[in-house]
């Protein structure tokens, strides 16, 4: 029986897993899926600002060791990710310089040798599986804008989801200034959008399958997910 936790950054995404994510990966043979807020989210989430990879880094460390049954990953958006000093996640500042489809590899896969490292000798690197939204979570909403726009009450706004998802090869790829971010869009449009209200009920109303065949890079990281299970090697 194989558990995975999942590591997040704030409201929206811990409900996703829970009531998203989770009934998926159940069924495809993991006994437990549960979200993880990293530090003291909640209290984080009210000054805005992403936790620095020293504290995460952390939380991950010390689920890995409580827990020798559980495969961890992280879903964190990338968009917003500390840069430089003692905060910084490992690669962040150079993936900007990356084509977009190396951006997030590049920071996975420090992420993955840093805890390994950090495990030491014999860690078993697929009990670790790092994913970064790109550029953040409400990109993933734009896998399906009639589905999006009906789900959170506001049908009449569907040709101007549209207009901004055909904008771009993929809902992942929808820039992550601080004007034009995928939740910046969305909060233009929806005055009285509440990201873990409405992000779930979209989320729940476009399906993972449909959002799995859109967003390559979220897809990547479902399969990586199956793959980890003992019976998948």
């Amino acid at each position: 029986m194989t558990r995975l936790l999942v590591h997040v950054e704030g409201q929206t995404d811990e409900a996703f897993v829970n009531q998203v994510l989770a009934p998926h990966l159940e069924c495809r043979g993991f006994s437990q899926v549960s979200a993880r807020l990293m530090g003291n989210a909640r209290q984080r989430a009210r000054r805005g600002g992403i936790t620095g990879w020293p504290s995460a880094r952390s939380d991950i460390l010390r689920h890995l060791r409580e827990d020798r049954g559980c495969i961890a990953t992280i879903m964190v958006d990338y968009y917003g990710l500390p840069q430089r000093g003692g905060e910084a996640w490992p690669q962040r500042a150079r993936a900007t310089l990356r084509p977009f489809p190396e951006k997030a590899g590049s920071i996975e896969r420090a992420l993955l040798e840093d805890i390994a490292r950090n495990m030491g000798a014999g860690f078993n690197k697929h009990r670790f599986v790092p994913y970064l939204a790109m550029h953040e979570f409400e990109a993933l909403l734009f896998s399906n804008c009639e589905r999006f726009g009906d789900g959170i009450g506001h049908p009449n706004l569907i040709p101007k989801l549209q207009k901004i998802r055909h904008a771009f090869v993929s809902p992942e790829e929808i820039n992550d200034s601080p004007k034009s971010a995928p939740s910046k869009r969305i909060q233009a449009l929806v005055v009285d959008y509440q990201k873990p209200l409405h992000g779930t009920i979209a989320a729940m109303s476009i399906g993972i399958h449909c959002i799995r065949a859109e967003c390559p890079h979220f897809c990547d990281w479902l399969a990586r997910l199956e793959q980890s299970l003992p019976s998948s090697r």
